[in-house]
């Protein structure tokens, strides 16, 4: 009888335990591949949600997958996460966000170093974007502003060089929009195609030896993935990186106007909090925070002084 007791009382225990963790709300994140950049739109996301009084394995679940730049995982991540019954897929990097869309039509999608939705090919023929999609995105306006940090801090380059991963929808915006930029800007896009990180290395030494005097980062996975990789190369040849993605002056570009990707899952996480509050989607909204820095190793190396504008990072 006593044994009965006991074994009654740890199924009671097991229920309790079960029912409590099954109440927690389930956040899915997916990370399209590991990177520093990235890394740090992630921090962002889940301080903001702690900030929101969200914390992990007290007032919320987490199911975490990293793609490992494989669209196939990727692809299984989100079948997973689905088939767990999430309640919000937050989605970190853009292939990350078209793979949780195309995948799964109900759960919320809140994403993060996303593009707008027209951008990532995701809107209707009416040019609506998904109703379960929210969180932050970026336009490309930002892209002019740090195409203007070349003749500012390199008046004498001309020939810019850059690589772009074309089945990344808003690399392919961004270039057409810094071949516009600068052709007002006397200046000349020098481009590669490169197709993953194990690509880089040859393609950036095919770039420097076509006489680059600066080399451009796009919004890039590719890019992201081996930015070291570029950095080392420019290094070697006396070239100067620029970029969009303030994260990535960090990691050796001289400087850059962009997005800061902490701050852009911060914004990301303030909204997946307020979903969870509320159990309503605030609406997707354009990223608020961006700005000017540079790395001051860069700059004493290529002997520039950047003005008050520019923060050292």
């Amino acid at each position: 009888m006593l044994r009965l007791l006991l074994f009654t009382m740890l199924l009671n225990l097991a229920a309790c335990s079960t029912n409590t963790s099954r109440d927690l709300p389930v956040i899915g994140f997916v990370d399209a591949l590991e990177d520093a950049t990235l890394a740090e739109a992630r921090k962002g996301f889940f301080n903001a949600l702690r900030d929101s009084g969200f914390v992990k394995d007290s007032s919320i679940t987490i199911l975490y997958r990293n793609a490992q730049n494989d669209i196939t995982v990727l692809s299984q991540s989100i079948d997973y996460l689905v088939s767990q019954g999430v309640d919000v897929i937050a989605s970190n990097a853009t292939i990350s966000t078209i793979a949780a869309i195309q995948r799964n039509p109900n759960i919320p999608v809140c994403m993060m170093v996303s593009p707008e939705p027209s951008l990532a090919g995701l809107t209707d023929a009416a040019g609506k974007a998904p109703g379960n999609l929210f969180g932050s995105y970026e336009t490309l306006e930002y892209i002019d502003t740090a195409l203007t940090l070349i003749p500012r801090l390199l008046p004498n380059a001309r020939r810019v060089g850059t690589m772009i991963n074309q089945s990344e929808p808003q690399s392919i915006e961004a270039l057409n929009r810094i071949k516009a930029g600068a052709a007002r800007m006397g200046l000349e896009i020098v481009s590669l195609p490169v197709n993953n990180s194990s690509e880089s290395q040859l393609v950036i030494e095919s770039l420097l030896s076509q006489g680059i005097d600066v080399f451009f980062a796009l919004p890039d996975n590719v890019i992201f993935s081996s930015f070291e990789t570029i950095v080392a190369a420019c290094d070697r040849s006396d070239v100067a990186v620029i970029s969009s993605e303030s994260g990535l002056v960090s990691r050796g570009a001289l400087a850059a106007f962009g997005a800061d990707m902490y701050l852009w899952g911060y914004e990301s996480g303030q909204s997946c909090a307020s979903f969870l509050k509320t159990g309503k989607q605030p609406p997707a909204q354009k990223l608020k925070q961006r700005r000017s820095v540079y790395n001051p190793v860069q700059a004493k190396k290529f002997n520039i002084v950047p003005d008050s504008t520019f923060k050292p990072i």
